[in-house]
């Protein structure tokens, strides 16, 4: 098979979204409407006061009007109560992989939620947890033989988490019951995909078997929680993947005072991938939030830049449960502790106008080889991240003041030329005519052709 390569590096640009992998994915390349999406991790413990399906029904026309396209349901299965967490346990511990948490509602509920965001134009994915269950899990009973065993017979605790168990991947039929119990939720329920929870901690060949045999029913979106510079075999089963080396990378540069080249260099290192799958982008999630602080913690002044570039950069952007207020807060996670909505969403307009972006402009698709994005040399090169994407006519320049002072600069780039429209204060600059720019700290632009 021929390993088609076409890298281009100019100055500090790269080309991106044209390296083919060796390894040919086993799925055609995703369709149409995965190159547009976003996705909102929807927390439905902590979203609402009641934290029901129910409840957040009433939510999603407000998601919708905020450009939100696709919904993902963190675990909606019963919790293990066995040596669980806290006192209500974690949804990653699930007691039967086949009925819903009645803390959220009824089986009845979460149908009627999945329809009327079909109704709203959402696609709806949900959480999978297939590397462990919890202790008190059905399994456990009918079948033992599923699971991994320590030398005394006990089962296998799940590394550094001892409400959970893991599963024994070597058996087939346990693979087989896996995968029933997926086809379950896309037949009963008619979601569009899952999120899989730490995917790499499965057998990449699970995946492959799984994909093909879940997706007789249905063509499924899967974003897997794996970061494909770490493993890439895994990118050639899922759409979708983490980018978890960005996500630590980019924490440091800000806590650390780390070079910005060296996030450059990584970005270099994700388009090398190609675009036979994508990246998923974000700046919090509900591991993130509970453990390791809120997007405010990591990035500071820079927090605002960062979510910029997680929906423009070639992938899916990502986010979490009220970072539209903006929620301030690390979210409990074994115990109740709901979102503070209030009436007014401070940031939704600043995300509407992103994802809108995202979903409509073709120089932002995701995975898409007809892309190509450019980073930009600038007169301040270590402060400023700046790219432009193209796409035939259409192009989306960026510039992000990733420092924590004022910076002025000019573009000086071979690739940025013409007039461009700024998508937030719809201003017109013509950069014939100069490129000098004037930040202040947690500065960005974002402009369309």
């Amino acid at each position: 098979m021929k390993k088609l390569i076409l890298l281009a590096v100019i100055g500090l640009g790269i080309v991106s979204c044209t390296t083919q992998k060796n390894i040919r994915k086993m799925t055609e390349l995703p369709k149409d409407w995965k190159h547009n999406t976003n996705i909102y991790e929807v927390n439905i413990r902590q979203y609402t006061q009641e934290g029901t399906f129910k409840a957040f029904v009433k939510e999603m026309p407000r998601l919708k009007s905020m450009g939100i396209k696709t919904l993902w349901f963190m675990p909606v299965t019963p919790i293990a109560q066995q040596n669980k967490k806290g006192s209500m346990g974690s949804p990653y511990a699930a007691s039967d992989y086949t009925s819903i948490n009645p803390e959220f509602g009824t089986l009845q509920d979460f149908k009627d939620m999945v329809n009327e965001a079909h109704r709203l134009g959402f696609k709806v994915i949900i959480d999978w947890v297939a590397n462990h269950t919890g202790w008190d899990h059905v399994w456990t009973k009918t079948h033992p033989e599923f699971y991994l065993k320590d030398p005394d017979g006990k089962f296998h605790i799940a590394s550094g988490m001892d409400d959970i168990i893991e599963l024994d991947y070597k058996n087939q039929e346990m693979r087989l019951a896996m995968i029933d119990a997926m086809k379950y939720w896309v037949q009963e329920t008619n979601i569009d995909g899952f999120r899989c929870d730490l995917a790499s901690w499965v057998e990449v060949d699970f995946w492959e078997q799984a994909r093909p045999e879940v997706e007789k029913i249905k063509p499924l979106f899967w974003l897997g929680e794996f970061d494909e510079l770490e493993s890439p075999e895994y990118g050639k089963v899922f759409d979708a993947s983490y980018s978890w080396k960005w996500m630590h990378k980019s924490a440091d540069y800000y806590k650390k005072n780390e070079p910005l080249q060296e996030l450059k260099d990584l970005l270099r290192q994700y388009s090398n991938i190609g675009d036979t799958s994508m990246r998923a982008w974000f700046t919090t999630n509900h591991d993130e939030n509970s453990w390791n602080g809120t997007e405010y913690e990591k990035y500071g002044v820079i927090t605002k830049p960062m979510a910029v570039f997680s929906a423009t950069w070639n992938g899916v952007p990502l986010l979490y449960s009220g970072q539209e207020l903006p929620n301030m807060k690390r979210l409990e996670f074994f115990e109740k502790d709901a979102i503070q909505w209030t009436n007014t969403y401070q940031v939704a307009d600043f995300y509407k106008t992103l994802l809108d972006l995202k979903t409509s402009n073709p120089a932002l698709r995701g995975g898409d080889s007809n892309v190509t994005t450019y980073l930009l040399n600038t007169t301040a090169n270590d402060k400023i991240l700046a790219y432009v994407r193209k796409n035939g006519k259409d192009e989306v320049l960026v510039v992000l003041n990733m420092s924590k002072e004022p910076v002025n600069f000019s573009i000086e780039d071979e690739h940025l030329s013409g007039t461009f429209r700024n998508v937030f204060d719809k201003t017109k600059r013509d950069f014939s005519n100069g490129k000098d720019f004037t930040f202040k700290v947690s500065d960005y632009a974002v402009f369309e052709k």
